[in-house]
């Protein structure tokens, strides 16, 4: 089997260094995804009297080591050629999250980053990115375990916040910047083994349950009949028209009260300094009666003082393109600078993680894709440790890429239902399938990008030389 070609690979280089200590060899390396999941993955290693390498680096070895040599290398940035064993790997998404990722993956991701804040919509939003939040969210969405809160279900639960009402005087309000990136979200997350729940306004809720219809069989139940959805979908009233009963369902979800273990929220309406919501133009959608009071969800956690159990855990990850959406507090001084209006609509509620792109549908592809190559690499390196019902399939990148990031077919056809269901661009406000006044294709040539940018990884893999030093 593919262990003995492993063993008999290793012999020869056992042999050949014997003879041959400084020439060049190469042979068939097999990575620990394949060792795990008998998937055919082999990659050529070039072993050579050369410390440096591209993405994954070997340790230095002495000959009768060699063994060493053609095992999961770890990642550039450690310090050991250990590899995060079982024991090590603990349910805490602190510990997890400190497990650097390669250099190819980060390369990939920084790619991602870059293609998603070239501030296409020229409003500013550049200034508003912070490098490397987008590789920490795609890492805490990759690397998430479900906390313990007794509930049966060993699923980590996800809550997705979106919806902006930013045309008031219309019926439905709701504009095509937000439901595709809620879905993208969502699909990622149900993707890597997660269960999603939608949070939107009322006045939202017919636009968001036509993008949750016929998503595909992602968003179906597992093989178990009598278990929850993978994805549900609820909304809530604006807070003037809460009942004592809506109130108790929303916090139920509630961060504080261990309702899930990650909140995300993709172009959803974020309080100003004065409690009001605002859209590009200043226009007050609690004036309209519009907004439900979502942010209290993470309000609560993200105000509290941190203590040793919170500390360094990412809980919330924002998603935004213009200043007012909930997590734009991390930033708020840069919204008060370089956005127009900026001083009036910003939003205060910080995230963690805080993913600045030039449309937020955007941003909701690229957690998407740099989750998927997180997982990967991860998955690749050892470091990530599948449930046994998962262990069958074997998923390579662009396994995972299809499973966390929407094809284009999938955003026209989401895009249609939307706009069926009575959603307008949000700058233009007709009702057609166009996003913050740019053509549908602006938006499918930026998820082809993404997509490329995420596979990339697996194109400068194939080519690399991975190279160690023999004493």
């Amino acid at each position: 089997g593919e262990m003995k070609r492993v063993l008999t690979a290793a012999i020869t280089v056992q042999i050949w260094l014997t003879f041959f200590p400084y020439q060049s060899l190469t042979c068939w390396c097999h990575r620990a995804e394949a060792l795990v999941n008998n998937k055919n993955l082999w990659g050529t290693v070039t072993i050579h009297k050369t410390k440096t390498a591209l993405g994954y680096q070997l340790p230095q070895v002495s000959q009768r080591n060699t063994l060493l040599a053609i095992s999961s290398p770890p990642t550039k940035h450690s310090t050991s050629s250990k590899i995060m064993s079982s024991q090590q790997t603990d349910s805490s998404n602190s510990d997890v999250n400190s497990t650097p990722i390669s250099t190819l993956a980060s390369n990939a991701i920084h790619k991602i980053e870059e293609r998603i804040g070239r501030d296409e919509g020229g409003r500013g939003m550049r200034h508003l990115v912070v490098p490397g939040d987008l590789l920490r969210a795609a890492e805490t969405l990759a690397r998430l375990r479900a906390s313990d809160n007794g509930d049966d279900d060993n699923r980590a639960h996800v809550v997705v916040l979106s919806g902006f009402p930013c045309r008031v005087n219309d019926d439905p309000p709701t504009e095509t910047d937000g439901p595709p990136g809620a879905l993208a979200i969502a699909r990622a997350a149900v993707g890597l083994g997660h269960r999603v729940t939608i949070v939107t306004d009322t006045c939202n809720e017919k636009v968001f349950r036509a993008a949750c219809r016929d998503v595909g069989m992602w968003a179906t139940t597992s093989d178990d009949s009598s278990s929850s959805p993978l994805m549900t979908l609820e909304a809530y009233p604006s807070e003037e028209s809460m009942t004592e009963e809506d109130r108790i369902k929303m916090n139920r979800l509630a961060l504080r009260n261990k309702g899930c273990d990650l909140v995300i929220a993709c172009e959803r309406a974020g309080p100003a300094q004065d409690g009001r919501c605002y859209t590009m133009g200043g226009i007050d959608m609690n004036a309209k009666d519009l907004i439900a009071p979502l942010h209290q969800i993470v309000m609560d956690e993200k105000s509290a003082t941190e203590n040793e159990e919170t500390q360094g855990l990412v809980r919330f990850i924002g998603v935004g393109d213009g200043g007012n959406e909930m997590g734009m507090g991390k930033v708020l001084e840069s919204v008060r600078t370089h956005i127009k209006n900026g001083s009036k609509i910003a939003a205060v509620t910080p995230a963690d993680c805080l993913i600045a792109a030039s449309v937020s549908n955007w941003g909701g592809y690229a957690l998407g894709a740099a989750a998927a190559v997180v997982r990967y690499d991860d998955q690749v390196r050892g470091c990530y440790h599948q449930k046994d019902s998962e262990k069958a399939a074997a998923v390579d990148l662009r396994g995972w890429v299809e499973r966390c990031v929407p094809t284009e077919q999938d955003e026209i056809e989401l895009l249609d239902r939307c706009v069926q269901a009575g959603c307008r661009d949000g700058v233009s406000g007709k009702m057609e399938s166009t996003v913050d006044g740019m053509p549908l294709e602006t938006s499918l040539n930026c998820l082809r990008e993404i997509r490329s940018a995420a596979l990339s990884m697996e194109t400068e893999e194939e080519g690399e030389i991975i190279a160690c030093t023999f004493e």
